[in-house]
């Protein structure tokens, strides 16, 4: 059988996660029982919400205990199966941890359709990121020919595509991104109005600048200040996803605000947070449409790939850094 290497989580973080929140274990893949299948890991996704299974919590997820693998999703290939519904070479994904074997019952993991896409588009495009945009900004955001959309982390994975959804749906979009590059790659590339870099002007103000006519859908990647800047900005009737709230996740104390509540009263807007999950039934139908129009050409993604197990502890802290350029993975193995 083949030796595995597994991140183990053994400490708590106090702010930002480091290396020494992680142990690294290697140790034997244990034999199949009759069920199960041996899953070579191929990618894993590094998100922020790996920082939220890191306390000392429940979430939407049962708590990560110390000593436990890092919990983590994953892409990866069957290399050898007792279960039926999983044969040698099927391509799965799910919660198979930051580890380079995973040991599935069959239930755990959902086996990918074979698509015309390269094969980190599963990550880039579909999956929890994509399936995020789709469902955060169509079912949530309701989004009309005309109308304004600001997304926050618009650079990042989720943020990229929701902004390329709202111009197919014909609003005029507005990111929120930090530094020059990303700004001048969501406008130059992906085809967004007009770009804000929070590292370099006031964001409450640069609303103010690039949406004249109020903001009609704030999709929400970051919370904090940048929340309270939209908030002042919004029309009657905006809707606000809110998928994530990145700025807070390392605070050792809650932060105080947005301070400006109110004015969801006033402008009789919506927020609602959402997990990708809730739509988990429907994932089929936001597939086949990410598909559709990325073979169109009018969805692009970008991946930042790290190359090594070794390396995931490492390459999570660049998230929380805002150094990733496109959807953050980690290649544990080679796809062939």
């Amino acid at each position: 059988m083949p030796k595995n290497a597994q991140w183990l989580l053994a400490a708590r973080p106090q702010g930002i996660v480091s290396p020494s929140n992680f142990e690294w274990r290697e140790t034997e893949v244990p034999e199949l029982a009759e069920g199960q299948a041996r899953v070579r890991v191929v990618y894993l996704s590094l998100d922020p919400t790996n920082r939220i299974w890191m306390e000392d919590r429940e979430s939407y997820l049962p708590k990560l205990e110390l000593g436990e693998v890092m919990r983590g999703v994953g892409l990866g290939v069957v290399e050898e199966s007792k279960n039926p519904n999983l044969a040698v070479g099927d391509l799965v994904q799910g919660l198979l941890g930051w580890q380079r074997y995973y040991v599935s019952n069959g239930r755990d993991v959902s086996k990918l359709p074979k698509l015309p896409i390269p094969l980190d588009a599963y990550f880039g495009l579909l999956a929890h990121i994509g399936f995020t945009a789709y469902f955060g900004l169509l079912d949530i955001g309701k989004p009309k020919p005309g109308e304004t959309l600001v997304v926050s982390a618009a650079a990042g994975a989720v943020g990229s595509l929701t902004g390329q959804i709202g111009k197919i749906k014909g609003c005029r979009v507005v990111g929120i991104a930090g530094g020059a590059a990303k700004c001048e790659w969501i406008v130059k590339e992906l085809g967004f109005d007009a770009a804000i870099d929070y590292k370099s002007e006031n964001v409450a103000r640069a609303l103010k600048r690039e949406c004249p006519n109020g903001i009609d859908i704030y999709f929400d990647n970051v919370g904090g200040e940048i929340l309270e800047a939209a908030l002042a900005n919004l029309n009657l009737g905006a809707r606000i996803p809110l998928c994530g709230m990145i700025s807070q996740y390392n605070n050792a104390a809650p932060a105080p605000g947005p301070r400006n509540l109110a004015m969801l009263l006033m402008k009789r807007a919506l927020i609602q947070g959402f997990i990708v999950t809730d739509y988990a039934s429907r994932f089929a139908e936001a597939g086949q449409e990410i598909v559709g129009w990325y073979l169109a050409g009018k969805l692009k993604y970008r991946t930042d790939i790290t190359k090594g197990l070794e390396q995931a502890p490492a390459t999570l802290a660049k998230l929380f850094e805002g150094t990733n350029q496109g959807k953050l993975l980690v290649e544990v193995s080679a796809a062939g």
